[in-house]
């Protein structure tokens, strides 16, 4: 069974910097991993995407975080990691890491989440 673990949430403030990382366990060492991406939900709020990276190393940023966050992985230890900084506190939320591990059938997978709080 896979799974994925979040940790490095926290409570900073406004202006600080935040390092999230996911790491993964029962995935075979010869499964590709199509994306590992960070999504957060807000309080009230949708869960929307903030970064991902392809299976290429391609990446993408939400408008909101670009710039300020980077989304690094190692494909060796099958792990994600989120760099935060300059943090704001429309940053507020739970942190979710998801790894799509194939299209047909869908398969992904998603962590518990961590919670990040950003204080004015």
């Amino acid at each position: 069974q896979v799974q994925l673990v979040e940790s490095g949430g926290g409570l900073v403030q406004t202006g600080g910097s935040l390092r999230l990382s996911c790491s993964s366990s029962g995935i075979d060492w010869n499964t590709p991993i199509y994306s590992m991406g960070w999504y957060r939900q807000a309080p009230g709020g949708q869960r929307e995407l903030v970064a991902d990276i392809s299976y290429h190393g391609s990446t993408r940023y939400s408008d909101a975080v670009r710039g300020r966050f980077t989304i690094t992985r190692d494909r060796a230890k099958k792990a994600v990691y989120l760099q935060m900084n300059s943090l704001k506190p429309e940053d507020t939320g739970v942190y979710y890491c998801n790894y799509v591990l194939s299209y047909l059938p869908k398969n992904e997978v998603w962590g518990q989440g961590t919670q990040v709080t950003v204080s004015s």
